[in-house]
């Protein structure tokens, strides 16, 4: 079976258009064979299905007055196989095109339109939203050509609210018009469904059968693709179920792992069950009354249970849950069950741990390392913020232990998991109250952290590992950037290795992310040492404020004061190279061009990372000077700039810019690209800077 994939879906589209422009001239005049783009267009909805843009388009294609012939627009119709849930817009617009008129679609393309509605209608973001159209669609029961289809429709639909004794006086008069016309009977027999003692007589005793499946190997083949689109979906983006609905009929790794569905026996006349209820205004209204079902470990497949749990918490139930998962992973050490179907049982783990923010560590005993490693991950970074050192004995060790290979990659995915512990503590955090023991917890994780940090860089030195690592460090600026979290959580600054060697990256956008996340805490270790009163800096973080403000002495050296490597500064550690090796810096660089200086090969003009921005930005004001004059520049700079060939570029015939405002634009440039850490981090620490950043 074909899959979707980027490119499939863009050629589907291409043929979209094309056929779209094709249907707006006459055949005769047509340059296009549009019958073939039906018949490509056909076998790859069969094959892959529609996406939401893609019918949207083609339902408008059918509805509105075109050149394409009816054979064509039939097959468009019947090989409509959407693969997603198909939204309210897309049923009004076919609804609304029903009827008699000249800009109406013929009566036969609307009986195939009123015919995939049946097909899809188990498909409907919205069922409800065709009970809003009864009254439309009921006024169409005496256009003959279409009436089988719609009162096939209206039986699925109609409900008691919708059968009214001028409706059933309707149905009867048609009815004796049209003889015995088994559609008609067959819907009059669904309204006697809910008024048996008003329809009576004759009528309904006829010969009428019950409404079929319009085309069942259809609905196969629709279910097959909406199956893939989901399992795409969910393996891109695995997250929680989302409903108000009982899962009835649960997902394969539900069945794998023997999760009972949802099903309550002990109900009384005065309870509610939870599968009586399907949306969000029952549960609000019912949610005192509802009875707990029979076994509650369904809550780790069925979300309407869920969020029950998690709006009527109880202990007793939590308890019967874990007496559960703890008897599955006996069964799996007893060797009753197999470790695969105890991995089974953690993709239903990982959706409920999404819910209930539980972590079941007994997996960890059965674990390859290997097998659904994404999903087990996920769910062990739900785990709760206590003390470290018990973290690290009961989870974080034997977790390595389990996951780390002597692989770079296999360090990659820790150091993804702690990104992702960190991103929930803060949310825990933020939500409840701090824990004594928090500001310990971060700060020895963030210490453990910083050590496999500078190991990555030496195992796998790529651009590609240093961004993952700054995801790391930004997720520990969302901590510090939080006023109320920072009055009770250390700041912990990264170690002086790792923000030189991500300084000097061949990656810019590694360069901007750095100076960003410092600039971040360059602003929080202010704060703190404003609010005597409220913050008080202990010794550790009094430590760090002088090796902080080295990371910025050094780097405003390198990107802005042409001092690359000096030790002369207040503060400055020459991005703690050895001096003696200087000399050897200074000497290579000359032996390249007399010209360059080691101190400024790391500026904004001359830096391997900034040289084409500074340039190109450059270039552009050149440009604009040569627009708004409407003339020629004798003369364009050759880069890269320094102060003193701009002032010869002046008085050369070349652009006159001052070296300030070249420095400013640059960062002004920077900024426009969506690399605003440099020019950030910068005005936020050179003092001559502070005043001039423009609003």
């Amino acid at each position: 079976m074909s899959l979707i994939t980027e490119d499939s879906a863009v050629e589907l589209g291409t043929i979209i258009l094309r056929l779209r422009e094709a249907s707006k001239i006459p055949a005769k005049r047509r340059t296009t064979n549009a019958k073939a783009l039906v018949q490509d267009l056909t076998s790859r909805a069969y094959d892959q299905g529609v996406q939401l843009a893609e019918l949207e388009e083609l339902i408008d294609l059918v509805i509105r007055p075109n050149h394409l012939d009816q054979a064509s627009l039939a097959a468009i119709v019947r090989n409509l196989y959407p693969s997603i849930k198909v939204p309210d817009d897309v049923v009004l617009k076919v609804v609304g095109s029903l009827g008699l008129g000249q800009l109406k679609p013929s009566l036969t393309i609307q009986g195939l339109l009123l015919r995939w509605l049946i097909l899809v209608y188990h498909l409907l973001r919205n069922q409800a939203v065709l009970s809003q159209t009864y009254a439309v669609l009921f006024n169409l029961l005496d256009t003959a050509a279409v009436r089988p289809q719609i009162c096939h429709l209206l039986a699925l639909i109609t409900r008691r609210k919708h059968v009214r004794p001028f409706r059933i006086q309707a149905i009867l008069g048609l009815s004796r018009q049209t003889g015995t016309d088994a559609a008609l009977l067959g819907l009059l027999r669904v309204y006697k469904n809910y008024y048996p003692e008003v329809i009576v007589g004759e009528a309904t005793r006829g010969r009428a059968s019950p409404f079929k499946h319009p085309d069942p190997q259809w609905r196969e083949r629709v279910d097959e693709i909406q199956l893939a689109h989901l399992q795409r979906t969910q393996s891109e983006a695995s997250g929680p179920q989302n409903g108000f609905r009982v899962q009835h009929s649960l997902q394969k790794t539900t069945r794998k792992s023997n999760i009972p569905s949802v099903h309550t026996s002990h109900a009384t006349e005065t309870s509610i069950t939870l599968e009586e209820i399907d949306t969000v205004q029952d549960l609000v209204q019912k949610i005192e009354k509802i009875e707990m079902p029979n076994q509650l470990i369904a809550v780790l497949a069925d979300p309407l249970l869920q969020k029950l749990m998690l709006l009527r918490p109880g202990d007793e139930g939590y308890r019967r849950v874990e007496h559960w998962i703890s008897a599955c992973v006996a069964d799996a050490a007893s060797g009753d069950i197999t470790n695969g179907e105890l991995l089974d049982m953690v993709e239903v783990l990982h959706d409920y741990v999404l819910s209930i923010k539980s972590v079941v560590q007994e997996v960890l005993k059965s674990w390859d390392g290997q097998d659904r490693r994404s999903a087990l991950l996920e769910v062990m970074s739900f785990a709760p913020i206590s003390e470290f050192s018990t973290l690290y004995e009961t989870l974080f060790k034997p977790l390595e232990g389990r996951l780390l290979n002597n692989t770079p990659e296999s360090q990659l995915h820790l150091l993804g998991f702690y990104t992702m512990l960190l991103h929930h503590w803060t949310v825990f955090l933020l939500s409840d109250d701090i824990p004594a023991h928090a500001s310990s917890t971060i700060r020895a994780l963030l210490e453990h952290v910083n050590k496999l940090s500078l190991t990555l860089l030496q195992t796998l030195p790529s651009a590609s590992t240093q961004l993952q690592i700054l995801d790391f460090f930004e997720r520990v600026t969302a901590i510090m950037s939080r006023p109320d979290l920072l009055a009770h959580v250390q700041i912990t600054i990264p170690p002086p290795p790792l923000v030189y060697i991500l300084h000097f990256s061949q990656s810019l956008a590694v360069l901007s992310r750095l100076c960003g996340i410092l600039a971040v805490y360059k602003k929080n270790l202010e704060v703190a040492m404003s609010r005597p009163a409220n913050r008080q800096l202990g010794a550790y973080e009094r430590e760090n404020v002088n090796t902080f403000n080295g990371f910025l002495m050094d780097i405003c050296n390198c990107l802005w004061r042409g001092r690359a490597f000096a030790v002369s500064d207040a503060n400055a550690l020459g991005c703690r190279i050895p001096q003696s090796l200087l000399p050897s810096f200074t000497s290579y660089m000359t032996g390249l061009d007399r010209e360059l200086v080691l101190g400024s090969s790391f500026g904004i003009s001359h830096s391997p990372t900034l040289c084409l921005q500074s340039i190109s930005h450059l270039r552009s004001l050149e440009d604009a000077e040569i627009d708004s004059t409407g003339g020629e520049l004798y003369k364009r700079h050759a880069g890269p700039v320094t102060q003193s060939s701009l002032a010869q570029l002046g008085t050369g015939g070349g652009l006159d810019l001052s070296w300030q405002a070249y420095r400013s634009g640059v960062l002004q440039h920077l900024e426009d690209n969506s690399l605003e850490g440099i020019p950030n981090l910068l005005y936020n620490t050179m003092k001559n800077l502070k005043n001039s950043r423009p609003t």
